[in-house]
């Protein structure tokens, strides 16, 4: 009994440890003498035993031997069954780059590398210009007369957004722009979005995924040179055309296309070029823009090119004026009206050098597009979506301290209480994960499967943040009007989730199924060795694929039981403060994950392609991973203040605690069964230990953001906080509640007075005349309270306007194209062909 407990104990250290075969090798001879010794077996006892080890070893360790008896039937098989991969599929697997994904997915990450990765920080200029142009810019706009009566931004904001350089944050120097870094270009758009979400748009589209990024990546010496510049100071206008009525997602779909010929540019005959139609819509800029950037698949019908007639998606930029080129009119976008809308082009024809990257890069244009799109992920709208968390933190919190019900502020209410709370966590999760995707991008990484995750997790984020504002500030949120900070924020949440990858799509398809293939250290090297042409080279580089997946499975099996059993309370943590707990915890879900995503993957196959939920469900297991890291990282790098603890434990309690329903879900919808079951008993050995955040940690997250306070400022850093309170809501919110600290103590000494029988009066207003008559507080103290009453009733007061109806529409609509003439500075004539 004793060598047999010897005996699996070894095995599970060698399988925990991820052991090599000579290792095995070696265990396995010292168990076999030690029974040798021990019990002296005969000849065929013995025979019996060593024959069939020394056969396994040698056909594992002998490599010919290995591949022609075991690998090569292993590899037909595979080939046979592997389910086909589009040339999209290939070129999204293909872009970016993986980082600390990669080490969740090993199910064993390195928390010292993480912790390691630089904080991110702006230069002396990126925070210059953040306290001076960006904050005089949230100052000009004035976000109900751009959403409510002129549709768009003033021509006084166009005019300073060009000559301050906003179109050029990501454009170098030498071509005029300001070469800053991802930190500072999402400090510049989380600030812009806290104060108008129409203008963030129109800032970070340029600043994104568009002609700018594209040809700073791609573009030819003479573009960047020529179109740069331009981009820079505002003289070009950009947006990129990719979205059309026939294909949203679907890239393969598109049907806009180009033909090499021979056609007429700039009155030179016989230029070769592309003769180009197609038809697009959603295109942000697109109706004010004077330079597209247009995606569509080449044609070379006449091997003008070479032997290929089908050339694949390609880019190009084309200029406003070209002969052939239609701007539509413009889409209503949801009351929050940055510029929008279609176009079209019917046999405009543009030479070879508008092409991006010239005819180096025909066919790569799949593969531009979602490197490029990738970066602008994991910057523009979580910089958007956190600045609205941020906002409904400060404000949101802020009113429900002022608003009173029942002579209480309802921000005291438990019903309440759960709202803020998660409002107040959210923001510090959004917040941490913006960082440490910025580290990483500033770091030279480009982690595309990070960027899908902080893209449909923190816009889902910036929704739940802002309908429990909705909620918790009900009558005021809804009726839209100067005073309401949270009404175009509402209505903006469905353009976030939308753009640049619907959140459905990004949930279901991309965040593990791209995940999967791209961060698994096995996976990758296995497909790209079936898919070897070179069949000899396949079965080498698959057979070396296949033996470390053998031992990466059994490593993790053994882990993730130890790690069960113990919950992972066993395990070494980078911190022995108040998060070392949650560093386990994190180790043994990613052991769990790692696992689970194998065994999903070598059972179903191709079918896990089709199985979206699974899909989506091992998605939201590696999301809440990151997510945590994230707020881990922060809250170790900020020096883990004890102010921030109620933060932490709630973000990190919520996110351990949907990662378990996330397996639960998992295990009830695995097909089969047994593997199900097996896994179950793996991962939750001694059952499933996690619940929501408690009702103390809730009430602890949601004081944060009720009061004045540095863990409230440094949560909401980085927003628009005027300080004029004849002109801002803002303002005046901020000035109600710092008086409401100052008159607490004058209340709590009413309340007492009124406790012990002092005063008979119910209603405050009289408690404060009969406290004053008493001597029980003084006329000091009655002027305080006062000027709370006034303050408070200005806060909780909403908009109202007379003779609202159909004429106020018309008018609005006339004043809509006055504002479009201005700001495009052509003619009438123009605008109506």
């Amino acid at each position: 009994m004793l060598i047999l407990f010897s005996t699996l104990a070894l095995f599970w250290t060698l399988a925990f440890l991820g052991a090599g075969i000579n290792a095995w090798i070696i265990a396995v001879s010292t168990i076999l003498l030690s029974i040798q010794f021990s019990y002296e077996p005969g000849l065929w006892v013995s025979i019996f035993m060593w024959g069939p080890v020394i056969a396994i070893f040698s056909i594992i360790k002998h490599r010919p031997w290995r591949r022609r008896l075991f690998t090569a039937p292993l590899f037909k098989q595979f080939r046979k069954v592997m389910p086909p991969m589009s040339q999209t599929e290939k070129e999204a697997l293909e872009a970016g780059s993986v980082w600390w994904d990669a080490e969740l997915f090993s199910g064993a990450p390195d928390w010292d590398y993480l912790l390691k990765t630089q904080k991110p920080k702006l230069s002396s200029e990126e925070q210059s210009f953040i306290d001076g142009p960006v904050e005089k810019l949230c100052d000009l706009l004035d976000d109900w007369k751009i959403t409510h009566e002129d549709a768009d931004l003033s021509p006084a904001a166009w005019d300073y957004i060009k000559k301050q350089g906003f179109f050029g944050l990501i454009i170098p120097k030498q071509y005029g722009g300001k070469a800053y870094s991802a930190y500072a270009h999402s400090e510049v758009v989380m600030k812009i979005a806290s104060r108008s979400i129409a203008a963030a748009v129109t800032v970070m589209v340029p600043n994104s995924l568009g002609p700018g990024k594209l040809l700073l990546h791609y573009g030819t010496k003479e573009q960047k040179n020529y179109y740069l510049p331009r981009l820079a100071n505002g003289q070009e206008i950009p947006c990129f055309a990719l979205t059309g009525p026939e294909a949203g997602s679907d890239a393969g779909a598109i049907p806009d296309n180009g033909v090499v010929c021979y056609g007429s540019w700039q009155g030179e005959d016989n230029v070769l070029g592309i003769r180009l139609n197609w038809q697009k819509r959603y295109i942000t800029l697109g109706p004010i823009c004077t330079l597209l950037g247009l995606a569509f698949k080449l044609y070379d019908p006449d091997h003008l090119l070479g032997d290929k007639e089908s050339l694949g998606i390609t880019l190009a930029l084309i200029p406003r004026d070209t002969q052939g080129v239609h701007i539509g009119d413009r889409h209503v976008t949801l009351n929050v009206p940055f510029q929008n809308g279609p176009n079209t082009g019917r046999d405009v024809f543009i030479p070879m050098n508008q092409l991006i990257g010239g005819t180096e890069f025909i066919g790569k244009g799949w593969r531009m597009l979602v490197e490029c799109l990738a970066e602008g992920r994991g910057i523009s709208l979580p910089s958007l979506s956190t600045g609205a968390g941020k906002m409904a933190a400060r404000y949101t919190g802020a009113y429900a301290a002022l608003r009173r019900q029942f002579n209480t502020s309802i921000g005291q209410f438990e019903g309440v209480e759960k709202p803020l709370a998660r409002i107040a966590g959210l923001t510090y999760q959004m917040d941490a994960t913006r960082n440490l995707t910025l580290s990483a991008i500033d770091a030279g990484h480009n982690p595309s499967v990070i960027s899908a995750i902080v893209k449909y997790h923190l816009t889902e984020k910036y929704r739940e943040c802002i309908n429990d504002a909705m909620d918790i500030q009900g009558g005021s949120g809804i009726c839209l009007g100067p005073s309401n900070l949270i009404g175009r924020a509402y209505q903006a949440i469905p353009i976030a989730i939308t753009v640049e990858g619907a959140n459905i799509l990004t949930r279901n398809m991309i965040i593990f199924g791209q995940g999967a293939i791209r961060c698994h250290p096995w996976i990758l090297k296995e497909l790209e060795a079936v898919q070897n042409p070179d069949r000899k080279r396949g079965l080498v580089d698959f057979d070396r694929a296949i033996f470390g997946h053998a031992v990466f499975l059994m490593r993790n099996v053994a882990r993730t039981f130890f790690l069960g059993l113990t919950r992972g309370k066993l395990l070494s943590s980078p911190s022995q403060g108040p998060s070392k707990t949650y560093f386990q915890q994190l180790q043994w879900m990613s052991a769990g994950f790692a696992l689970t995503s194998d065994v999903a993957m070598m059972t179903l196959g191709g079918a896990l392609k089709r199985k979206e939920r699974l899909s989506a469900r091992l998605g939201d297991i590696l999301s809440e991973l990151y997510l945590t890291s994230a707020v881990l990282k922060q809250f170790v790098d900020d020096g883990e203040p004890e102010s921030d603890i109620p933060l932490v434990k709630w973000c990190a309690d919520n996110a351990l605690y949907r990662m378990q329903e996330c397996y639960r879900l998992l295990f009830r919808n695995i097909p089969i069964r047994p593997i199900a079951w097996a896994l179950r008993w793996l991962i939750f050995p001694s059952g499933r230990p996690y619940t929501e955040p408690s009702d103390k940690i809730d009430h602890l997250a949601a004081q944060l953001i009720l009061k004045p306070s540095n863990t409230r400022d440094r949560l909401t850093r980085g927003i628009f906080k005027p300080t004029d309170d004849s002109r801002f809501p803002q303002a005046r919110l901020e000035v109600a509640l710092q008086q409401l600290e100052k008159v607490k103590p004058i209340e709590t000494t009413i309340r007492e007075a009124k406790r012990s029988g002092l005063l008979e009066t119910k209603n405050l207003d009289d408690q404060i005349i009969e406290a004053r008559a008493q001597g029980i507080i003084s006329q000091s103290d009655v002027d305080e309270l006062q000027l709370m009453q006034e303050l408070r009733r200005k806060v909780i007061q909403v908009d109202s306007f007379p003779n609202y109806g159909r004429q106020f529409e018309l008018e609005n609509r006339y004043s809509l194209n006055i504002n479009y003439v201005s700001v495009l500075d052509i003619s009438a004539t123009e605008i109506a062909s």
